[in-house]
């Protein structure tokens, strides 16, 4: 469960350190959860890298710490909160995926994010 202000750790190579939530869509609700899209802001920044200190980014929730129950009955939970840096056709603005992203993610559609990561859980 992501709420705002959540930091989140990216999980590509944007060149962002962290990410603070401060927007989530009305029709998600107060907690966005895997495969959501929700309004981050950068707090510290690679100066090479594709994303500026303090510049509002929408992110893809791609790994959560509280565990999401599946439809066969299974749950699935990670070690950290991670995000994605996408643009607004929701193609990553890294070029690598970094760490495994979970199933859910594949279907809500992002599809290039799932075909650069190495493991999809």
């Amino acid at each position: 469960m992501i709420q705002l202000r959540s930091i989140l750790v990216p999980a590509d190579n944007s060149g962002a350190k962290r990410l603070m939530v401060i927007g989530i869509s009305h029709k998600i609700g107060k907690k966005a959860s895997l495969g959501d899209v929700v309004l981050c802001v950068v707090r510290g920044a690679d100066p090479a890298g594709a994303v500026a200190d303090h510049e509002k980014v929408r992110v893809l929730v791609v790994r959560t710490r509280k565990e999401v129950g599946r439809q066969d009955g299974s749950y699935v939970r990670f070690d950290d909160n991670a995000g994605v840096v996408i643009d607004k056709q929701g193609l990553p603005r890294g070029t690598r995926i970094l760490g495994p992203i979970a199933r859910e993610v594949k279907e809500a559609g992002y599809n290039k994010i799932a075909s650069l990561a190495r493991e999809v859980v």
